[in-house]
């Protein structure tokens, strides 16, 4: 498809206000092409407007459209009016569905930065085929949930393929970084483990390494790394300790997998674990990371400790400082094995603060691509993730604006 130019809009970033949205807004006023069609949506025109006056002098004129989640005539009025639109309205499973199905319906691109399993089952239940006969990409996970890990292993797919070394095997991201958490990631997470509270089905669904897959039953791998393991090390020798984002992380890049027919490899055993270190000093991180971690989410399981955490946890609409996003950074490699017995390394990294500077970018340059390079984008609809909707596209992008893609 090409670039519809018939709309009012070419891309308008939905929860511009918030904290993240508002990050996002001054990414695209800085680095968005001149004559981009864009717009600012909330539900409060007030919290808008102060929002755009505090962008580069590029946002001044940019276009201010009100419309709530639970509003389905304004929604749909306003994915309508323009080409591509990126969210960061959240929780998603609590206000993402109605965007999602007014993207799909009205043919729009999407974006979003979800790491809700659940949500995204949900999405893919009720609106891949609606998005299929529209045409609309609904792209999730695009911030650091998870394109380094999506696009990370669709190049070593890629260079795997090229040198006729078979498909992929066994392969490991180690993850590093430096990063704050926000107040609406927070409650992200506390959304979802109340929602699992006493659904035993639902835990199910969230533990099943394939939840994501476009045919369940077809999967050829269905014995998986485990997602909370031990400390253990890397080929590298790393010490390495579960890595927080991997239960969802791994859904999404076996979706890829997947949705390509199992291109990467139908033999492809993926997991993510967190670096920490090396020697004496690597062993005593990795065991106070493991035992941090789950410590953290057994808190989040207790109602009345839940309750004294939200007491001193960040608020929705605040997170790190400016400070604290310009000292952040993400550093991850992906080794992996063929078919062949050949190894591959990529690497993937970043400026800023992972989850928000660093994602300011992803999402900015996502909802760029699905706004103004979709003659280029993969031959696809429906349901997606950032591999599968904007693949090499993003990867480009992400280079020219300064992230790290390499393969050796």
């Amino acid at each position: 498809m090409g670039r519809v130019t018939a709309r009012e809009h070419d891309l308008v970033l939905f929860g511009a206000s918030g904290y993240v949205g508002a990050l996002t807004a001054g990414y695209l006023a800085g680095h968005a092409p001149p004559g981009t069609r864009i717009a600012l949506a909330g539900r409060s025109k007030d919290k808008l407007r102060t929002a755009r006056a505090g962008l580069p002098r590029a946002a001044a004129a940019w276009p201010i459209l009100v419309a709530d989640t639970n509003d389905a005539a304004a929604l749909g009025e306003l994915a309508a009016s323009t080409t591509a639109l990126a969210t960061t309205v959240g929780p998603y499973a609590k206000y993402g569905l109605p965007v999602v199905e007014a993207c799909a319906r009205a043919g729009t691109h999407y974006a979003d930065l979800t790491g809700e399993v659940l949500f995204v089952r949900e999405a893919i239940d009720r609106f891949d085929a609606v998005a299929r006969e529209s045409g609309a990409r609904i792209v999730h996970s695009c911030g650091y949930d998870s394109i380094p890990s999506d696009l990370g292993v669709l190049l070593l797919h890629r260079r795997a393929e090229a040198e006729g070394a078979g498909g992929l095997r066994d392969v490991q991201l180690v993850a590093t970084a430096r990063g704050g958490l926000s107040g609406g990631t927070i409650d992200s997470i506390r959304g979802q483990v109340e929602t699992l509270a006493g659904r035993p089905e639902l835990r199910r669904a969230v533990g099943d390494p394939h939840t994501l897959s476009p045919d369940r039953v077809a999967e050829p791998t269905p014995d998986q790394p485990r997602d909370a393991g031990r400390p253990s090390r890397a080929p590298d020798g790393r010490w390495t300790a579960p890595f927080v984002m991997a239960p969802y992380n791994t859904r999404i890049v076996r979706r890829s997998n997947a949705l390509t027919g199992w291109a990467y490899g139908r033999r492809m055993r993926y997991g993510e674990v967190m670096g920490v270190g090396r020697g004496p000093l690597g062993v005593a991180a990795a065991v106070g990371v493991t035992a941090g971690l789950a410590g953290f989410l057994a808190a989040f399981s207790a109602a009345p400790i839940r309750r004294l955490l939200d007491r001193v946890l960040p608020t929705p609409g605040t997170g790190p400082s400016p400070e604290s996003r310009e000292k952040g950074w993400f550093h991850n490699t992906v080794e992996a094995t063929t078919d062949s017995g050949r190894r591959f390394r990529a690497t993937v990294a970043g400026r800023g603060d992972p989850g928000y500077a660093a994602t300011a970018v992803m999402l900015g340059e996502s909802g760029l691509a699905l706004a103004l390079d979709t003659a280029r984008l993969p031959d696809a609809a429906g349901c997606l993730t950032p591999a599968t909707g904007m693949g090499d596209v993003l990867v480009t992008r992400l280079r020219a604006a300064g992230h790290t893609y390499e393969v050796s």
